[in-house]
């Protein structure tokens, strides 16, 4: 892993971990990553299924959190092992690209704090996006951490900007730890703004792509298509720079009134030297942000944007007969948890069991000191 240094694995505790929102299982994959065990995933969405059965060799359960109730989750830990809650609520509802903010779904912060309440696993760790500290006035957030430290939970919460840690993408994430056991923090950075990884250096390996084609030997490295006017629009863009930089002719009607001036990230190139914009649900659209290739004429592709998000390069999202969908997969790979990210966390929980006592038993067990 790029820059996350685990204990020996000797010395790594195994854990039986439940993944709550698990969506195509980037945090899983991740914790699975560090040695532990992933006994399950829970997820609204069956498109999920494929992706988080196959690369987690774990249980996808298709029930809306919202409903879940406490045995329910028990029911899914394997026994005389650490218990580890995660899981990302849907994070819309916190998010500057939800102008409206008027989401319900903010109640699932809430639900995932009251599992943990009624479960107590032995670690809960929850990831959303930063704004959700001051969402509401900051009460939907402190009401979170109250309630877990008022059953016993030593509490600890970061902003982590990703770069930071290796990502080759500029994401930044609140990380919440929690344990039973005493104070768990998220492990240190690791990169300098010098060594950030580049999208160069994350996918400029990849074969190259016209826009609308597909790799004949992966075909989830495929870009989507693109319209006369807008390959004559990317062929004007430059690295980093937006469609301000287009003769007037290419510039969209809504471009040219004062109320679109201001939508500068859009219809842009990457840069090829630095990380990556922050990848959304809609990467893989050369009009949806800066998400145009640094140098080929078309939009990431498909592997492309997963692999920005970490995802290893052989990572299924579909079954091998099932046609692409790109909303589809797009959805998965935007919404999904930096399975960097899920290293940390799983490295940093991992040292936090080993200083507490917890040393590696077998595969499905455990004992302490």
């Amino acid at each position: 892993m790029n820059g996350v240094q685990s204990k020996d694995r000797a010395l790594s505790p195994s854990g039986s971990v439940v993944d709550l929102f698990c969506g195509a299982g980037g945090l899983a994959h991740g914790l699975l990553n560090e040695g532990f065990h992933i006994a399950a995933g829970v997820d609204v969405d069956e498109r999920c299924r494929y992706p988080f059965e196959h690369n987690n060799d774990a249980r996808f359960v298709l029930r809306d959190v919202d409903r879940l109730q406490p045995d329910d989750i028990l029911k899914l830990f394997v026994p005389d092992q650490p218990r580890i809650l995660v899981g990302c609520a849907p994070c819309q509802p916190f998010s500057l690209y939800n102008q409206k903010n008027n989401d319900p779904s903010w109640r699932l912060v809430g639900r995932f704090c009251e599992l943990a309440m009624k479960t107590r696993p032995d670690v809960v760790s929850m990831e959303n996006v930063p704004r959700l500290i001051d969402y509401r006035g900051g009460h939907v957030f402190a009401s979170f951490v109250n309630s877990l430290r008022q059953v016993g939970y030593t509490v600890d919460h970061s902003v982590v900007f990703l770069p930071n840690y290796g990502l080759p993408q500029r994401r930044t994430r609140l990380v919440v730890m929690a344990s039973l056991h005493g104070k768990v923090r998220l492990a240190d950075p690791t990169h300098t703004p010098d060594r950030y990884r580049t999208v160069e250096q994350a996918i400029g390996a990849l074969p190259p792509l016209d826009a609308g084609e597909t790799d004949a030997h992966d075909a989830l490295h495929t870009a989507s298509r693109l319209s006369e006017i807008n390959l004559r629009r990317i062929r004007a863009s430059r690295p980093g720079g937006s469609w301000k930089d287009w003769d007037e002719d290419l510039r969209a009607a809504c471009h040219k009134i004062r109320s679109g001036s201001g939508y500068k990230s859009v219809y842009g190139r990457m840069r090829a030297n630095e990380p990556a914009p922050t990848i959304t649900t809609q990467f893989f659209g050369f009009g949806n942000g800066r998400f145009g290739h640094p140098e080929q004429d078309r939009a990431l592709s498909l592997r492309e944007g997963a692999i920005l998000q970490s995802f290893p390069r052989d990572y299924r999202f579909f079954a091998s007969h099932k046609r692409i969908q790109f909303k589809a997969i797009g959805k998965m790979i935007g919404n999904a948890v930096p399975v960097l990210l899920g290293r940390v966390i799983g490295s940093s929980i991992a040292s936090h069991l080993v200083d507490h006592g917890y040393v590696h038993h077998d595969r499905f067990g455990m004992e302490r000191n």
